[in-house]
């Protein structure tokens, strides 16, 4: 006796999607991972602001693009999004150690996880496969 499954959406229209929410995902990630990586001046005091030393960022930017680089390849999509969500968790911490607004800032990393995450179930159906 088979469990019922969840009636399945036509999987080629959620990769498609899944595609989409992804290449947006990762303009925007790029663009935050390079400006920390160019110590972009704006970049530079906001992470004062934050508490953090300004010869931090590179650090941060570096490992900004290599979660995001392995959230890319579909083979190592699931170790990226496992590690996204870690720097994401950090960047909630930080800005909520300094009182930053909550559903603005602080809690702006999470809504960019769940993009992660819900991109890589509509992308990927392994992942679906362990969601149901």
């Amino acid at each position: 006796m088979t469990a019922p499954t969840a009636p399945t959406t036509n999987s080629r229209t959620a990769a498609r999607i899944g595609w989409v929410l992804t290449a947006l995902l990762a303009i925007f990630l790029i663009f935050d991972g390079v400006s920390k990586l160019m110590n972009v001046q704006q970049v530079q005091d906001a992470a004062v602001d934050l508490g953090l030393r300004e010869e931090m960022l590179p650090i941060i930017g570096v490992v900004l693009l290599v979660c995001l680089a392995l959230y890319l390849v579909p083979r190592t999509a699931f170790l990226g999004a496992v590690l996204l969500t870690g720097y994401l968790g950090g960047a909630v911490l930080t800005n909520w150690r300094v009182d930053k607004p909550l559903f603005s800032t602080v809690l702006f990393a999470v809504y960019v996880g769940i993009v992660v995450w819900g991109a890589l179930y509509l992308r990927d159906p392994k992942v679906r496969q362990l969601v149901r």
